[in-house]
């Protein structure tokens, strides 16, 4: 089959039992991995950047050959970058000095044009504290003021949420048969958790979210301590699941070494929370988890380093 163009390519991704992992681990249980990661632009927002513009330009929200202007750690950026430079709108990422370079070189390979916004006093470079996603939206409310711009707003949008209440969730049920007991997902804008839990709640699969255990952590997109997120109000969730760098990253490179999946912070992240369901509440039962990003985006940081 010949896709009418790269846009076409996003969704329906691969869902990958990690039984090679859980027995190393000694589980009782399964831990299923959705593969967005293998989407065009290497994540799981590539789902939400489609269907944001797709909404907005059927609304006459977003007018042909507008500008789009979003804040970013990288992910709804490329995949922004990408469906923009298909449907023929400039697009402008407003992203941390705290990220990943590799991000901001993808996004302007892609033709986006990339503003870098210096981090707060005290923040580390890799590690995108709340003050320094509040200089991001400032900068990013600023610009789209001044290119008379459509706001993306992945944290607002509800076309966000969306497409994985109607995409990631059903793929992952479909896919599964009907096996999954638990899902769990990193908290970036809460977009895939609130949708995916409004699905799967229906399906009496219980949803957990993975917060990180302090305000400042190397785990990239998300862990901003907002919690007010748009997406998660009223959310049918189980309860809360906290993870530490340092798993996140142990994790990350277990999924690499043990079953191919070169995946970034957050998936390690989802999958250490997901470890932790198979050792308390969720014992013997199927946890479905996302694999967000590509390890590809985090070459430059200490997610690799020394690795056995």
């Amino acid at each position: 089959m010949i896709l009418p163009d790269i846009t076409y390519a996003i969704g329906n991704s691969p869902l990958v039992a990690l039984d090679r992992l859980t027995a190393h681990l000694g589980l009782d249980g399964r831990i299923l991995a959705k593969c967005d990661y293998l989407s065009p632009g290497f994540s799981k927002k590539d789902r939400a950047a489609l269907a944001v513009i797709q909404s907005a330009r059927a609304t006459g929200d977003l007018a042909e050959g507008q500008t789009v202007v979003e804040l970013t750690s990288g992910n709804m950026g490329t995949g922004l970058a990408i469906v923009c430079g298909i449907y023929g709108h400039p697009f402008v990422a407003v992203m941390s000095e705290g990220n990943s370079p590799e991000r901001a070189a993808m996004m302007r390979a892609l033709g986006a044009e990339v503003l870098l916004v210096p981090q707060a006093d005290g923040s580390a470079r890799g590690e995108v504290s709340g003050a320094d996603l509040a200089l991001v939206e400032a900068a990013a409310q600023t610009l789209t003021r001044e290119r008379a711009a459509f706001r993306a707003d992945q944290f607002v949008h509800p076309s966000n949420p969306q497409a994985d209440e109607t995409g990631t969730a059903p793929e992952i049920w479909e896919q599964s048969e009907g096996s999954v007991t638990a899902f769990c997902d990193f908290i970036g804008s809460g977009g895939t958790l609130g949708g995916a839990a409004r699905f799967f709640a229906f399906q009496g699969v219980k949803s957990y979210a993975i917060h990180p255990d302090t305000p400042t952590h190397p785990i990239q997109g998300g862990g901003y301590s907002m919690p007010d997120l748009a997406h998660l109000k009223g959310a049918p969730l189980a309860g809360t699941l906290t993870v530490t760098g340092k798993a996140a990253r142990e994790h990350a490179r277990l999924l690499a070494r043990h079953e191919g999946i070169f995946g970034g912070y957050s998936a390690g992240a989802n999958l250490a929370g997901a470890v932790q369901l198979l050792q308390d509440s969720e014992q013997g039962g199927t946890v479905a988890i996302v694999i967000c990003d590509s390890g590809l985006k985090y070459l430059s940081t200490d997610l690799w380093d020394d690795t056995p």
